[in-house]
């Protein structure tokens, strides 16, 4: 079964220490009494615990513990279970659901079960095995001597040729002891066993149970920006590493767009994105827009230091459930290695809906809207799995989720929100009348925060921009002036508002379409750096300190509003991600205008 395994020998004993992918048939078989669409009911067999894994008929379909009763287990098969029948055979697999890792991920396309999309058709085929990496090796550099003792979490050797990113062999969790043997350098399969230490053997690619998150030494520490390019995000609602987002917004109003350009540009080691739910050709476009994207950093392909776990709306439902916990896995994995990791979700209200018709199939006890009473708390525990940690050998690294809602009907009152909303660290709310208006990305101002602002913005004034607080508070102080006149200009006209409210309201247009506003089309707008962010606010609020003046001395707010603000506003296009002075070379040309107004 591809790459779907047990958690049996992940940790301890005599086992290995790395699982092999197939499925393996541990136990005794047992019948399966009756079949319900994605769910099965079988005979108990002695042993069989809650989110055990099972393989159901001759062709093997996963499938998952999740109610064990008066003699009866109950079961939710991964796939299709067309065919399967009462009197079928079913197996336990004496562990929960687990994902295979390792260093094949990496440039990978794979289902919610983490088992490979690409490399032929069959895996159409309800139960047929998935093409893998059995038959490619890695370069191996043993970092580790015989006869040293290690601990959990250490390195054992690193991995060549796995593409940009530092790929290591690391001691598995549970495990320490002396190293008895350990491979010499070169090339090696992924099952391949690279070291032994203690009396268990440490493979190069291993197994983790999806549901359980991976053991660290300490989790937090000093909060660094994670930039993502956007400057919406970056100026006002700005995001630390290890931290948790929710982008809530209604269809249209570009949640995936912006999800594609922070995967994109913002500075992460690896991306974990995960298509939960959403269309088959908004994926594609993920995937072929990544594919073809040259990394920044590196110069490949930004693609190579992906990892795309695709689960979209055609798939089966429950695997969607699993896909989220598969994504968050993975992101540990790399994360234990010393990494910085994003995981975008795209959508959560999708993983949640798949937990709604789940619960009405079990007959669970229905909550708010139809959804499972544990939702609040399933919605918790996975953002719980972002943050920063010292990992078991001793090294920083982090895990940071976004998550998109896709609020029905852009109701953001409802449950998905409402409880995703309680948990975050960030909320990025996306605006329809600024969709509508195509200003992108349609991040309000108003309905967004950022918890990590404080800390982030001492942070930069320590870093060598002393400045960076005033900043944005001066922005957000435009934008919410500008916000209030809005209201009376709607009631009474701009022309009957004093000059310097005017003013006002021509300071939060420029703000808006000056510096928040950004194409994600444009080769020199659709990122930004932190340089050009910061010219071109300090641009925009040295020409409204200048206006300003003008109104105090006497010029009608008329002759002000009917300057050419061309220089400024076209700067964030006409000018590269990081040239600020070609921001400010434009700004003196607009305060010199300014300067002949009388």
């Amino acid at each position: 079964m591809g790459t779907v395994g047990t958690a049996g020998d992940a940790v301890g004993g005599s086992r290995s220490a790395e699982a092999p992918s197939q499925l393996r048939h541990p136990g005794p078989s047992c019948r399966i009494l009756r079949v319900a669409g994605p769910l099965v009911e079988m005979e108990y067999v002695d042993g069989t615990a809650m989110y055990d894994l099972v393989s159901l008929g001759e062709v093997g379909l996963p499938g998952e513990v999740v109610a064990i009763s008066g003699g009866v287990a109950t079961v939710q098969s991964y796939e299709y279970t067309g065919g399967l029948a009462p009197g079928d055979t079913a197996r336990p697999q004496s562990g929960p659901l687990s994902a295979r890792l390792g260093p094949h991920l990496l440039g990978g396309i794979f289902d919610g079960l983490l088992r490979p999309l690409s490399g032929g058709g069959e895996w159409l085929l309800p139960g047929a095995a998935r093409a893998g990496d059995a038959e490619r090796t890695w370069s191996f550099v043993p970092r580790a001597d015989t006869a040293a003792r290690v601990s959990e979490g250490e390195v054992l050797g690193e991995l060549r040729g796995a593409g940009p990113v530092r790929m290591r062999v690391l001691v598995p969790p549970g495990i320490g002891g002396v190293v008895e043997r350990i491979s010499p350098e070169g090339e090696l399969p992924q099952d391949t066993v690279a070291a032994v230490v203690g009396d268990s053997e440490v493979r190069i690619g291993a197994s983790w149970p999806v549901r359980r998150p991976r053991p660290v030494r300490k989790r937090g520490g000093e909060p660094t920006p994670l930039t993502t390019g956007q400057r919406v995000i970056d100026l006002l609602f700005p995001l630390a590493r290890g931290s948790t987002v929710a982008v809530p917004g209604g269809f249209g109003t570009g949640k995936t767009v912006l999800l594609q350009q922070i995967a994109k540009w913002c500075d992460a080691d690896v991306i974990v994105y995960v298509g939960c739910g959403e269309r088959g050709n908004e994926m594609a476009d993920v995937i072929a827009e990544l594919s073809a994207l040259e990394d920044p950093r590196t110069g490949g392909r930004l693609a190579e230091r992906t990892v795309i776990v695709a689960n979209t709306s055609n798939m089966p439902m429950m695997a969607r459930e699993a896909s989220i916990y598969t994504g968050a896995t993975v992101a540990e994995y790399f994360r234990d290695m010393g990494l910085d990791v994003v995981v975008i979700a795209d959508s959560t209200s999708r993983w949640a809906e798949a937990l709604r018709e789940f619960a009405s199939r079990t007959g669970a006890l229905p909550a708010e809207e139809g959804y499972p009473a544990g939702l609040a708390s399933a919605i918790a525990a996975f953002y719980e799995r972002a943050g920063v940690v010292t990992t078991l050998g001793g090294e920083r690294g982090s895990v940071t989720v976004i998550g998109a809602v896709s609020p029905p009907g852009g109701d953001l009152t409802e449950p998905v929100t409402a409880h995703t909303e309680r948990f975050v660290r960030c909320l990025w709310s996306l605006d329809r009348d600024l969709a509508y208006a195509r200003h992108y990305p349609a991040v309000s101002w108003s309905g967004s925060f950022s918890r990590d602002a404080a800390a982030l913005g001492a942070r930069q004034a320590a870093a060598g921009d002393p400045a960076w607080p005033a900043r944005r508070d001066r922005v957000a102080a435009l934008l919410a002036e500008a916000d209030r006149l809005a209201d009376l200009v709607d009631l009474i006209g701009l022309g009957a508002l004093p000059d310097q409210e005017r003013i006002s309201v021509l300071a939060g247009r420029l703000v808006r379409e000056a510096v928040l506003q950004q194409s994600a089309l444009s080769a020199q707008d659709r990122y930004c750096g932190a340089d050009k962010t910061a010219a071109l606010v300090d641009a925009v609020l040295a020409v409204v300190g200048r206006c300003r003046e003008l109104v105090d001395a006497g010029v009608p707010a008329t002759s002000v509003e009917e300057m050419d603000f061309g220089p400024v506003l076209r700067a964030r296009e006409e000018v590269g991600p990081h040239d600020a002075t070609g921001v400010a070379a434009r700004r003196e040309v607009m305060l010199a205008r300014l300067r002949e107004v009388r």
